[in-house]
């Protein structure tokens, strides 16, 4: 019985230490250099001071370093905080800042091309760069880690309520917010996915999606407590889905993991016939809903193949499911989000938090292990984000309001209907609309500022902006591209932002952004 994140990795390097725990771009770690490189970066993360609960950021691109550092800062009893290594410095920052990150694990290369020093953080220790007199900081490079392996971690005393891991994701004030999981509710998730797809160490799992992205959690650790290996995408592959395609095959990949999306570029720009996939038996999708012709075509290309539909906001991992058994019609609707899984409770509410009759809609509720401890530093939006259930006349089970609208079939398993506020999905990540507004309304030359999500034709959506000037005012397409790029992540950036004269207004009076919608949409006569 595990109950730490870290604990599946040192059990692995015990049952068959040889074994690849993760490879990237032709390299791997054997589950051993694994649990023993991991083991020197908690103890010297110790020794610089680190300590249970303190939270110590992550910088750079994927690979096999990545792998150590996560598991070395939960070794030392830290919680690690993933950086979007392609967002704009000033968001870094904020969130090096938001969070309270004194300790950071990068390269030289990545903090040389990103300014990050430039900024306004207060940092004790860099690991994983070459120490320099000038810098105000203890730097220790990667060298001295890889020198630091070690048979056993440090003794934290750390416990499954413990914080893992954080990951920050957009925010409807402009500011991203930090999302805490626990090791509790990280393994609930991990323990409960390893078993119910069958993970063994003879699997080899795809890492499709970027650190700070909810997805990559089942690659490591559900990866981890089968002791299967691990198959590190680098980032510039998702771009080209022939690359993606031909890795899958070079590295008899066993189970694929993503977004829709990259599944259907794969499957329309990725020449799959040219290629032996023969080693696959499950892919899964989550993050968005899946076009149902594209979702056929793709079953139909692998009838051998099972596939399943994960859900689950990043406040509490993955907590529904269901597995697709027949290859659908092109006309059929969506499939379901499916049941809950293992340990998880599912409620339907109205607006008045009252549980609704089965068929009608309302808004779904999650309780159980996998869902997250609260929002880091932000208490009322916590306690906002739950509803508390009275039971017993004295005790309140706590559900958390995921904000998407579902509806319960008569088999009970569930269908997603959409959101009730301003949050979208484009690539898998999700975007609160509020946030690109509140960008875009902090250039000068902005009078005001409408977002709006236009359907992509494969199962997600573009972002589109308009906006006026204010008078007398000469706005530049280009101008207020470079300035929102400086304060958004690069999947946030609309692709078009329309400047107009004036806006389409409801009786209201507010900005009609429907109508901005729809004629965004409309196809010409």
């Amino acid at each position: 019985m595990t109950f730490l994140l870290t604990q599946a990795v040192d059990k692995a390097a015990e049952r068959t230490p040889d074994k690849d725990a993760i490879r990237f771009s032709g390299q791997s770690l054997t589950y051993a250099e694994l649990a023993r490189n991991s083991n020197g970066m908690a103890r010297i993360l110790r020794e610089q001071g680190v300590r249970r609960g303190d939270r110590v950021g992550i910088f750079m691109n994927k690979g096999l370093e990545s792998a150590i550092a996560i598991y070395g800062i939960m070794k030392a009893g830290a919680a690690y905080v993933p950086l979007d290594p392609f967002a704009p410095v000033a968001r870094i920052s904020y969130v090096i800042r938001d969070c309270g990150i004194r300790h950071l694990i990068t390269n030289d290369l990545k903090l040389s091309m990103s300014g990050l020093l430039d900024e306004d953080v207060d940092l004790d220790c860099l690991i994983g760069v070459e120490a320099a007199e000038e810098r105000p900081y203890t730097a220790i490079s990667w060298d001295a880690v890889y020198a630091s392996a070690a048979d056993q971690p440090p003794d934290v005393g750390a416990v499954e309520q413990d914080l893992a891991y954080i990951l920050y994701t957009s925010g409807s004030t402009g500011m991203p917010k930090g999302i805490m999981h626990t090791h509790r509710s990280g393994l609930s998730f991990a323990q409960w996915a390893a078993e119910e797809y069958g993970l063994t160490s003879d699997d080899r799992l795809s890492n499709h999606a970027p650190l700070h992205f909810d997805l990559s959690t089942f690659d490591f650790f559900a990866g981890s407590q089968a002791g299967a290996t691990v198959v590190i995408l680098p980032e510039a592959f998702t771009k080209f889905p022939a690359n993606m395609v031909k890795l899958m095959a070079e590295e008899r990949i066993t189970v694929w993991y993503s977004v829709p999306f990259a599944l259907i570029q794969m499957l329309q720009r990725g020449k799959m016939e040219a290629h032996d996939l023969s080693a696959l038996r499950w892919i899964l999708f989550a993050g968005e809903v899946f076009p149902t012709k594209h979702l056929r075509n793709l079953m139909l290309a692998f009838p051998d193949v099972q596939f399943s539909n994960l859900y689950g906001p990043t406040e509490t991992n993955v907590c529904t499911y269901y597995h697709v058994t027949a290859v659908p019609d092109e006309d059929d609707e969506p499939v379901p989000i499916g049941k809950p899984c293992a340990n998880v409770e599912a409620l339907i509410v109205d607006g008045d938090d009252q549980p609704v009759a089965v068929g009608e809609a309302g808004e779904l509720l999650i309780r159980g292990g996998v869902v997250m401890r609260g929002y880091w530093g932000m208490p009322e939006k916590t306690e906002k984000g739950f509803y508390k259930r009275p039971v017993f006349g004295y005790l309140e089970d706590k559900f958390y309001r995921t904000g998407d609208l579902v509806q319960e079939l008569p088999d009970g398993n569930l269908k997603y209907l959409g959101r009730k506020d301003r949050q979208i999905k484009t690539r898998g990540y999700r975007v609160e609309l509020d946030e690109i507004e509140v960008a875009l309304l902090s250039y000068e030359l902005v009078e005001e500022a409408a977002v709006y999500p236009v359907p992509d034709g494969q199962g997600s959506n573009l972002i589109e902006a308009a906006v006026t000037a204010k008078e007398g005012a000469a706005l530049e397409e280009a101008a207020l591209v470079s300035h929102i790029s400086d304060r958004l992540p690069p999947y946030a950036v609309p692709g078009t932002i329309h400047i107009l004269d004036v806006f389409p207004r409801t009786s209201t009076g507010k900005i009609n952004r429907r109508a901005l919608q729809e004629q965004a949409t409309a196809v010409p006569g």
